[in-house]
């Protein structure tokens, strides 16, 4: 299993994820007491922020506006595997409608770059996505776009010319599949760079780099206007690979999933507990 143990290309290329760490607390809980809209399958129509509370308001066109209004599948929707099965611990409060693939590959690293790489994408922003194989080797998407794959031989990674040039979202998948082969959350925290927790912005990333690892992804914040007080939201894939999905706050059913910024000093996933030093922030 990719997220658990990792495993290993040779003796260079080691992939890393997310592992399994139960939160003691009860992550079923099903928020029955969050006012959300049944209808409504767009995320930032779907729940409101919590009472006294304003949403974010993003700017156009960036990536926390993208992730605002991330599509999700229709409300009571299950999280579901890539192999068709269904995810038995209901941590979720809804499912993003985005494909999972029929591998055993989106798994946590690899949701959180699949939202950013298919943000540029749809922005045609093409030579802005790039990812780190743990190997160190970059993968650009500009070359992968020009004809290029990736071969990889031993511990010989290499760029050869081998497919016409394309944009089509179809070659960009298969490209992203490369990436989630060999990127993880090792190669991932690396990349990012680390932000103080009262800085948080949509789009940031609590992230633990390792084998195992993890890591989750802001999707929205709202503010108290007259406090300051913020809090936010997160979403994750996990292992096996799986649909992404918007966490419940296990802590505290009546504003989940949002969670307070000021957490103390663990913040308590239902899947992984992580601290505030874990914030980073794509470039």
């Amino acid at each position: 299993m990719k997220c658990f143990w990792g495993w290993m290309l040779a003796s260079v290329l080691i992939l890393s994820g997310c592992s399994v760490q139960m939160s003691e607390a009860d992550p079923s809980v099903n928020g029955d007491v969050l006012k959300v809209n049944q209808e409504a399958n767009i995320l930032k129509e779907r729940f409101s922020a919590p009472e006294g509370y304003e949403r974010v308001d993003a700017e156009d066109h960036s990536f926390g506006e993208y992730l605002q209004n991330l599509p999700l599948k229709p409300f009571g929707a299950k999280v579901r595997y890539y192999n068709g099965g269904i995810k038995g611990r209901e941590v979720y409060e809804a499912v993003i409608d985005l494909d999972v693939g029929e591998r055993d590959l989106q798994q946590c690293a690899d949701a959180v770059m699949r939202l950013r790489a298919k943000y540029l994408f749809e922005k045609k922003r093409y030579d802005e996505i790039r990812f780190n194989f743990t190997s160190g080797f970059n993968a650009e998407y500009s070359k992968w776009r020009e004809g290029y794959r990736i071969k990889v031989e031993g511990n010989s990674v290499n760029w050869v010319r081998s497919a016409a040039p394309s944009t089509e979202y179809k070659d960009f998948r298969k490209y992203l599949d490369m990436v989630f082969a060999y990127a993880g959350t090792l190669s991932l925290s690396k990349e990012l760079r680390s932000v103080e927790l009262a800085d948080m912005r949509i789009g940031d990333v609590f992230i633990q780099g390792g084998s195992p690892g993890h890591c989750v992804i802001v999707v929205d914040m709202a503010e108290d206007q007259k406090t300051g007080e913020k809090v936010f939201m997160l979403a994750q894939s996990y292992m096996p690979a799986q649909d992404i999905h918007i966490l419940k706050n296990p802590d505290d059913k009546a504003i989940s999933p949002w969670y307070p910024l000021d957490f103390g000093d663990v913040l308590n996933t239902p899947e992984w507990n992580f601290q505030a030093e874990d914030l980073k922030r794509f470039n």
